[in-house]
């Protein structure tokens, strides 16, 4: 540091103490799990109800945009659809809720079925306040396929880690349900 100035070397030692400052600025300690174990797990039901024209009070989905020709009419490709779903600890649809996911998928493969997920677990009970946010490739014909978990809120501040869904039910082309098994592997606390 010779050569610098006085303000100069003062200049640099404010820096780095407040890149120093600025990793625990939040006030939590960050928590990583160890090995494969995760440091937070939960199972939570997905609950969604699309808009058909006849069911506007149970509703909690709606197309925005129709399919395009791309998708021969079967794969819905190029559909967009937005959610405020229900999320529930149980597999019946009248158990209590958990959270509310809320976002948007679309179809997004012209040969089989295929989507893009991405939405927010808004929690507010008991149990959990805050968010978390998932997003990626649900790959509708696999038996289980993982999304990301990439930040949250509240009692999730910055959590990431992995959704498992499998779909639990379908009835028709109004209803399905996902079974969620979320594995945080980054929590703070």
């Amino acid at each position: 540091m010779q050569g610098l100035t006085m303000s100069s070397k003062l200049s640099i030692i404010v820096v780095i103490l407040l890149l120093g400052l600025a990793g625990s600025a939040h006030g939590r300690r960050r928590l990583v799990s160890s090995g494969d174990e995760p440091c937070k797990k939960m199972t939570v039901y997905y609950h969604d109800i699309l808009y058909n024209g006849n069911n506007t009070a149970n509703a909690t989905s709606a197309a925005a945009t129709q399919p395009t020709a791309l998708g021969n009419g079967t794969f819905f490709f190029g559909k967009l659809v937005v959610f405020d779903d229900l999320v529930t600890a149980e597999q019946a649809l009248a158990s209590e809720p958990v959270a509310r996911a809320q976002g948007f998928y679309f179809f997004d493969k012209k040969e089989e079925p295929n989507a893009w997920i991405a939405f927010s677990l808004v929690f507010n009970s008991t149990a959990y306040r805050g968010t978390l946010n998932l997003l990626g490739a649900d790959l509708m014909a696999e038996k289980t396929r993982d999304i990301s978990v990439v930040g949250g809120t509240g009692d999730f501040f910055m959590a990431r880690g992995v959704a498992t869904l499998s779909t639990d039910a379908i009835e028709g082309l109004d209803y399905f349900r996902l079974l969620m098994e979320i594995k945080l592997y980054e929590c703070y606390v």
